[in-house]
C-alpha cells in the first residue's frame, strides 16, 4: 500500500475539507453522473504535476477553485494534498517514511508547492515522481484520455507511456538538457571565435600605431620645453609694450575728454540758440493766431454788413410791391365808385319813367271808367264781369311785370356772381401760388439755416484738426530733427569701425603685414572669414584665443610664402591655416544636447563658407558652449572632462579638468567689433528708412495742414454765403406772410358776397315761381270772366271790343311799370354794393401804408447798423496791420538766429570731425591694448590649453634660450617630425596592452569551450547508449508481457507490438496488434470500439506486471466493455493488487464486487459533493460472508 490519503479542499465541487483515506488493495469510488467522482482523479493528477487546465476538463486553471452556488460564495483558494507511503523507499532522495505533496492556488493566478510542509518548485514535485510511473506523464493515472493515446491512429504518440514504462525518461530528460547545453556551448564558441577574428584584426595595426605613438612623445616631450620658453619671451615683450600703450591711451582718452567738453557746450549753445527760435516760432504763432482772429472778425462784419445791404435791398423791393398794389387798389376803389355813380343815375332815370307811366295808367283806367258809364245799366252784369276780368288781367300784369323784375335782376345778380366767382378763383389761384411760393421760401429757408450750422459744425471740425495737425507738424519736425541728428552720430561710428578694420586694428603685426599686401592664396584672418549671433560673441572669441589671428591660405605653398614674406619685412610671426592641409573633427553629441544648459558646439554657432568647414570644425569642432559656469561643471563631470567647455561670458573648462576664467570685456574684440560694425549697418539702414519715412511724413502733415487751412477758409466763405441767404430768406419770409394775410382776407370778403349772391338768387327762383303760378291763375280767372262777359255781351260786341282794348292797353302798362320797378331797385342795390366795395378798399389801403412804414424804418435801422460796423472794421483792420508788422520784426529776428546757429553748426563740424579723429586715436590705442592684452591672454590660455600650465608653472619649467629664432627653427623642425608622423595615437600604447590582453585571454577561453563541448557530446552519446540498451531490454519484456496478459484476458488468440523502425528504436512508433480468439491478426486500429478498450486494458496491466507503479488511479476505463468482459477485467485486476494499489471511477457493478472500500459520492446539496464511505471486508466479515 503506497497511496494513504488524499486531502480535497476548494477543488472544483468540494468546498469543504474532504479527506480519502486508502487502507487496502481495491479502493471504488461510485456515484452518478455529475456528483464529482471525476474531480478526484482529477485532484491526483493535478497535485502530481498537471499544468494544462484542458487536462483538468477546464477552460482556465482558476475553474479548479470552487465557484460557489446559490447557498455558498466562492472560496478563494484550491488546496490538495497526496500522502504517500515511502516505507519501500520509492521516494530514494527522502528519508521520511510518509511523503506529503501538496499544492495551493490562488484565484489571483498565485500556486505553491509543498513537500513535507517544505516550499519546493513544480520542477521538483515533476523530478520527485520521475520513473516511478506516477507524475502527469506517467501511467499511474488511467482515464479515458490515456484510452484515447493507446487507441490513437498515431503510433509515435504511444512512445511516452512505453518510455515511461521503461524506466528511459529520466534518461531522455538528461539528454534534452545535455543537448541545450551543447547548444549553447556552440553559439559561445561561434561568438568567442567570432571576437577572436575581430581582434587578430586590430593587434597588428595597433602594435604599429603604439611604436609611432612612442616615437611622438619623445619630439612631443622636447617641443614642450621649447615652445613654453619662447611663449614666455613673447609674453614678457608684450607687457613691456603693453605699458607703453597705456600711457599713451590715457594721454588720447584725456585729449578726447577735453574735445568732447567743448563739443558739449556748443552743442548746448546751439540748443540755446535752438529754445529761442522756437520761443520766437511760438510768439509767431501767437501773432499770427491773432491775425487770424482778426480776419475772422472782419469777415465776420464785412458778411454782416453784406446781410445787411442785402436786408435793404429786399425791404426796398417789398416797398415798391407795396406801393404797386396802392395804386392797383386805389384805381379799383375808383372805377367801382363811378359803377357806382353810374347805377344810381340810372335808378334815377327809371323813377321818372315810373312816373310817367303811373299817369298814362291812371289815365287809361279813367278811360276804361268811363266807357263803362256810358254802358248804362243793362250792361252792368257783363260789366261787373268785365271789372272782374279787369281785375284779374291786371293781376296777371302784376305778376307778370313781377316776374320779369325778378328775371331783370336775376340776369345782373348772375353777372355780378360769374364776376365775383372769376375774380375768387383768381385770389385763389395767387392765393394757392402764394402759398406755394411760401413753403418753398421756407424750405429753402430752413435748407439755408441748416447750410449755416453745417457750416458752423465744419468750422468747428476744421479748427480742431487744424490744432491736431499743427501739433503732429511740430513733432514730426522734430522727430525729423533727431533722427538726423542720431544718424550722424551712427554714421560717425560706422565710419571709425570701418577704418579700423580696413586697418587691421587688433591683429598683430604679421596679419595686417600679410594681409595688407595681399599675397596670393591668402584667404584673410579667421575672425574675417565668419561671423556669429552676438550673444555668441564672447564665448567664440574665447574659445578660439589667438586662433581669432590666423591667416587661412590655400595651400602649403602659399603659407611658405607668407612666411618668407614676413622673415624678409622682419614682419613678426604668423599662424597659417592651409585649406589643403587641415582637417577637422567635429564632437558628436551623443546625448550632450538634450543637457541642461547645452546651447551647442561651438563650430555650429558660426556662420561661414562651406570651403571653410574643415578649418572652423578644426578650430571648434571639439568645443561646447553652454549657459553658465555650474551648468558647465555638471557636463564636465557628467562626461569625464572629454572636451573643451565655454560660457556665454568667457569661462573655461579645458580638457583634462583645468578651469580658466575671470573677467572679458565685450566690445574690446576683433569679433566684437566685426559684430558690432555689422549691426550698425543694419540700425543705420534701419535708420535712414526712418529718416526718410520722417522726412515723407514730414511734408505729408504739412500737405495735411495745408489743406486743412484751405478747408476753413473754404468753409468760413460757406457760412458767410448761407447767412446772407438766411437773411435774405427770412425777409422773404415776412412779405409772404403779409402778402398772404392780404390775400386770405380778399378770400374771405368774396366768399361772403358770393355766398350772399347765391342767397339771393335762390330767393329771386321762389319769388319768380311764385309771380308765373299768380299769373296762370289771373289769366285763368281773367279767361273765365271774359267767357262770361262775352255771352252777357253777345249783341254788344263793339263795346266789347273797346273794353278788350283798354284792357289790353292797361295790362302792357302795368307790365311795363313793374318791369322798370324791379330795375330801378336793382340799379340802387348794385350801388350800394360798389358802394361797400370801394370803401372796403381804402381799409386795406391804410393797413398797406403801415406796412410801407415799417419796411422803410428796417431800411433806416439796417443802414445805421452798416455804418456802425464799417466803423469797426476800419478798426480791425488797424490791429491787422500792427500784426503783420509784429510777424515781419520776428522773421527778421529768426533769420538772425538762423544764421548764428548755422555758423556755430559749422564749428560743431569742425570741432566733431576734430572729436572723431582724437576717437578714433584712442580706438585704435585702445583696440592695441586689447589686441596685447588679448596675446597676452592668448599665450596663458596656450600654455593652459597645450599643456595645463599656469603662468607660474610654466616659469618652473622655462630654459634658457640661446637665441629666440634658433629655437623657433627647432621648434619648426620638432613640428615637421611630429607632422610627419602623422597623426599619432596615443591611446594606441594602452589599447595595445588591452586588445593583446583580451586576445590572449580569448585564445584560452576558446579551448576551454571546444574542450566543453567533447565532453558534452560523450555525455549525450552515453546517455543515447543506455537509452537505447534498456529500452530494447523493456520492450522485449513489455512485449512478452502484453503477448501473456492477452491471451489470459481474452482466453485465447494473440498480440504483440511491433517497432516500425528496429534502427532509430528511440524516436520510430511503436504498432499494436492483436488477434481475438477467432478473428485474423489485425492492427488495433481495426479492431470494434469495445475491442479496442479491452487490448488497451490489456496493454495497460502487462505494464503494470513488468513495472508495477505504486497506485493506480483509473477513472471508468471499462466502460466500453460488456459484463462479461468487465468480470475478465476486474478479475484479473484482483490479481495485480497485490503489487499496486488501485483506485477505480466506476459505474459498472462487476468492477465494485471486487472493490475492498466503496467510496460513494454524493450532491445533495446542489454543487457541493460529499464522501460516503463503505468497507466491503468489514460487512463481510460482520455477515459471515465467505
Amino acid at each position: 500500500m503506497y497511496l494513504k490519503a488524499l486531502e480535497i479542499q476548494g477543488f472544483k465541487s468540494f468546498p469543504d475539507k474532504t479527506v480519502l483515506n486508502f487502507g487496502e488493495d481495491i479502493t471504488a469510488i461510485v456515484g452518478p453522473n455529475g456528483s464529482g467522482k471525476s474531480n478526484i482523479s482529477d485532484a491526483i493528477r493535478w497535485v502530481m504535476g498537471e499544468q494544462s487546465a484542458k487536462g483538468l476538463r477546464g477552460a482556465k486553471m482558476e475553474d479548479v477553485i470552487f465557484g460557489g452556488t446559490e447557498q455558498r460564495n466562492q472560496v478563494g483558494f484550491a488546496q490538495v494534498t497526496l500522502v504517500l507511503d515511502n516505507t519501500e523507499r520509492i521516494f530514494p532522495a527522502l528519508e521520511e517514511a510518509e511523503v506529503a505533496v501538496t499544492l495551493r492556488y490562488y484565484r489571483s493566478g498565485e500556486s505553491e508547492y509543498y513537500i513535507n510542509r517544505q516550499s519546493v518548485r513544480l520542477k521538483d514535485v515533476t523530478e520527485l515522481f520521475l520513473d516511478t510511473g506516477l507524475g502527469r506523464e506517467g501511467y499511474s493515472i488511467i482515464g479515458q484520455g490515456k484510452i484515447d493515446e493507446i487507441l490513437s491512429t498515431r503510433s509515435s504518440e504511444r512512445r511516452e507511456i512505453f518510455e515511461e514504462a521503461a524506466g528511459i525518461s529520466r534518461f531522455r530528460h538528461r539528454k534534452e538538457e545535455a543537448e541545450r547545453k551543447l547548444e549553447r556551448t556552440e553559439e559561445n564558441l561561434v561568438r568567442i571565435n567570432d571576437k577572436i577574428s575581430e581582434l587578430e584584426l586590430q593587434v597588428g595595426p595597433l602594435r604599429d600605431q603604439a611604436e609611432k605613438a612612442k616615437q611622438y612623445l619623445i619630439l612631443r616631450d622636447e617641443l614642450r620645453v621649447l615652445e613654453i620658453s619662447v611663449w614666455l619671451e613673447n609674453l614678457d615683450a608684450l607687457k613691456l609694450s603693453a605699458r607703453k600703450l597705456e600711457m599713451d591711451f590715457r594721454a588720447a582718452g584725456k585729449e578726447r575728454d577735453e574735445a568732447r567738453a567743448a563739443l558739449d557746450a556748443l552743442y548746448a549753445e546751439g540748443e540755446r540758440f535752438g529754445e529761442e527760435m522756437r520761443q520766437k516760432d511760438m510768439e509767431a504763432e501767437q501773432v499770427r493766431g491773432e491775425a487770424g482772429e482778426l480776419d475772422a472778425q472782419a469777415k465776420d462784419q464785412s458778411a454782416a454788413i453784406a446781410v445787411l445791404e442785402s436786408t435793404i435791398a429786399h425791404n426796398q423791393e417789398n416797398i415798391d410791391r407795396a406801393q404797386t398794389e396802392l395804386v392797383e387798389s386805389d384805381s379799383r376803389a375808383g372805377g367801382l365808385a363811378a359803377q357806382s355813380a353810374q347805377e344810381k343815375e340810372r335808378a334815377g332815370d327809371l323813377s321818372k319813367r315810373l312816373d310817367a307811366l303811373n299817369t298814362s295808367l291812371e289815365a287809361l283806367l279813367e278811360k276804361a271808367r268811363t266807357a263803362a258809364a256810358q254802358a248804362g245799366g243793362q250792361q252792368s252784369e257783363a260789366e261787373v264781369l268785365r271789372g272782374r276780368e279787369a281785375v284779374a288781367v291786371a293781376a296777371a300784369a302784376d305778376a307778370r311785370a313781377e316776374a320779369a323784375a325778378i328775371a331783370a335782376e336775376n340776369r345782373q345778380l348772375e353777372e355780378r356772381h360769374g364776376a365775383v366767382e372769376a375774380e375768387k378763383a383768381s385770389v385763389e389761384e395767387q392765393l394757392e401760388q402764394t402759398q406755394r411760393d411760401a413753403k418753398a421760401n421756407r424750405r429753402r429757408l430752413e435748407d439755408a439755416r441748416d447750410d449755416a450750422q453745417a457750416a458752423a459744425n465744419i468750422i468747428a471740425g476744421h479748427s480742431l484738426r487744424m490744432e491736431e495737425r499743427e501739433k503732429k507738424a511740430a513733432a514730426a519736425s522734430d522727430k525729423r530733427m533727431k533722427l538726423t541728428m542720431d544718424a550722424g552720430a551712427l554714421e560717425n561710428r560706422i565710419r571709425l569701425l570701418t577704418e579700423m578694420e580696413k586697418d587691421y586694428e587688433g591683429f598683430s603685426k604679421a596679419v595686417k603685414l600679410v594681409c595688407q599686401n595681399n599675397l596670393r592664396g591668402v584667404h584673410g584672418p579667421v575672425a574675417g572669414l565668419m561671423k556669429t549671433e552676438p550673444r555668441y560673441t564672447v564665448a567664440i572669441e574665447i574659445a578660439l584665443g589667438a586662433g581669432l589671428q590666423n591667416i587661412v591660405v590655400d595651400w602649403e605653398e602659399g603659407a611658405k610664402a607668407a612666411i618668407g614674406f614676413l622673415k624678409q619685412r622682419d614682419g613678426g610671426r604668423a599662424t597659417f591655416l592651409p585649406l589643403t592641409a587641415i582637417r577637422g573633427e567635429e564632437l558628436r553629441p551623443g546625448g550632450v544636447e538634450r543637457e541642461f544648459g547645452f546651447i551647442g558646439v561651438a563650430s555650429r554657432l558660426v556662420s561661414f563658407d562651406p570651403k571653410y568647414q574643415n578649418i572652423f570644425q578644426n578650430l571648434l569642432g571639439r568645443t561646447v558652449i553652454v549657459e553658465d559656469l555650474d551648468c558647465g561643471i555638471n557636463l564636465a563631470r557628467k562626461y569625464h572632462n572629454a572636451f573643451r567647455i565655454v560660457t556665454l561670458d568667457g569661462q573655461v573648462i579645458n580638457r583634462g579638468g583645468s578651469m580658466t576664467g575671470g573677467s572679458a570685456s565685450r566690445n574690446s574684440g576683433v569679433l566684437s567689433r566685426a559684430a558690432e560694425l555689422e549691426t550698425l549697418h543694419g540700425r543705420a539702414k534701419t535708420m535712414r528708412e526712418q529718416l526718410e519715412a520722417a522726412k515723407r511724413e514730414e511734408e505729408l502733415v504739412q500737405r495735411d495742414l495745408s489743406a486743412a487751412r484751405y478747408d476753413l477758409e473754404t468753409a468760413e466763405g460757406q457760412r458767410r454765403q448761407a447767412e446772407d441767404e438766411v437773411l435774405r430768406l427770412e425777409g422773404a419770409k415776412n412779405h409772404f406772410d403779409i402778402l398772404l394775410k392780404s390775400i386770405s382776407e380778399n378770400l374771405e370778403n368774396l366768399t361772403g358776397e358770393l355766398e350772399s349772391l347765391t342767397g339771393h338768387l335762390a330767393d329771386n327762383r321762389r319769388r319768380k315761381e311764385a309771380a308765373e303760378q299768380a299769373i296762370g291763375r289771373q289769366e285763368a280767372l281773367a279767361a273765365q270772366y271774359r267767357e262770361q262777359a262775352a255771352a252777357v255781351l253777345s249783341d254788344q260786341s263793339e263795346l266789347l271790343a273797346q273794353s278788350s282794348a283798354l284792357t289790353e292797353e292797361v295790362t302792357a302798362k302795368k307790365e311795363e311799370l313793374a318791369a322798370l320797378a324791379a330795375e330801378r331797385d336793382a340799379a340802387f342795390q348794385r350801388s350800394a354794393d360798389l358802394r361797400r366795395l370801394a370803401a372796403e378798399l381804402t381799409g386795406d389801403r391804410v393797413q398797406k401804408e403801415k406796412t410801407l412804414g415799417n419796411y422803410q424804418e428796417a431800411i433806416e435801422k439796417a443802414q445805421a447798423e452798416i455804418a456802425r460796423r464799417r466803423e469797426n472794421m476800419n478798426a480791425l483792420n488797424a490791429r491787422r496791420e500792427s500784426c503783420r508788422e509784429r510777424l515781419a520784426a520776428l522773421n527778421d529776428e529768426k533769420m538772425a538766429l538762423e544764421a548764428r546757429r548755422t555758423a556755430q553748426n559749422k564749428a560743431g563740424q569742425e570741432m566733431n570731425e576734430n572729436l572723431l579723429n582724437l576717437e578714433r586715436s584712442a580706438s585704435r590705442l585702445e583696440q592695441k591694448l586689447a589686441t596685447s592684452s588679448m596675446e597676452e591672454k592668448q599665450i596663458i590660455d596656450r600654455l593652459w590649453e597645450h599643456y595645463e600650465l599656469s603662468h607660474s608653472d610654466a616659469q618652473a619649467q622655462r630654459i634658457e634660450l640661446e637665441s629666440v629664432p634658433k629655437a623657433a627653427r627647432r621648434i619648426g623642425e620638432l613640428k615637421r617630425g611630429i607632422a610627419a608622423l602623422g597623426t599619432p595615437n596615443i591611446g594606441a600604447i594602452e589599447e595595445y596592452d588591452r586588445v593583446n590582453t583580451r586576445y590572449t585571454y580569448l585564445t584560452d577561453q576558446r579551448d576551454d569551450v571546444e574542450k566543453a563541448k567533447g565532453e558534452l557530446e560523450g555525455i549525450i552519446g552515453g546517455i543515447t547508449g543506455e537509452m537505447t540498451r534498456i529500452f530494447a531490454e523493456q520492450f522485449q519484456l513489455l512485449n512478452e508481457s502484453f503477448q501473456a496478459t492477452f491471451l489470459e484476458m481474452f482466453g485465447g488468440g494473440q498480440a504483440q507490438l511491433e517497432l516500425e523502425d528496429e534502427s532509430d528504436i528511440l524516436n520510430c512508433g511503436i504498432e499494436i496488434k492483436a488477434q481475438p480468439p477467432g478473428k485474423t491478426l489485425k492492427t488495433i486500429s481495426l479492431l470494434s470500439g469495445g475491442e479496442k478498450a479491452f487490448v488497451a486494458i490489456a496493454l495497460y496491466f502487462s505494464i503494470l506486471k513488468v513495472h508495477p507503479t505504486p497506485f493506480c488511479v483509473m477513472d471508468e476505463i471499462e466502460a466500453a466493455l460488456d459484463d462479461v468482459n468487465v468480470t475478465r477485467y476486474a478479475r484479473y485486476m484482483r490479481g495485480l493488487a497485490g503489487r499496486t494499489q488501485f483506485i477505480v471511477i466506476t459505474h459498472r457493478r462487476g468492477t465494485m464486487e471486487e472493490a475492498d472500500v466503496l467510496y460513494g459520492v454524493t450532491m445533495q446539496e446542489k454543487g457541493v459533493s460529499k464522501i460516503l464511505t463503505i468497507n466491503l471486508n468489514d460487512m463481510a466479515k460482520e455477515l459471515d460472508i465467505q
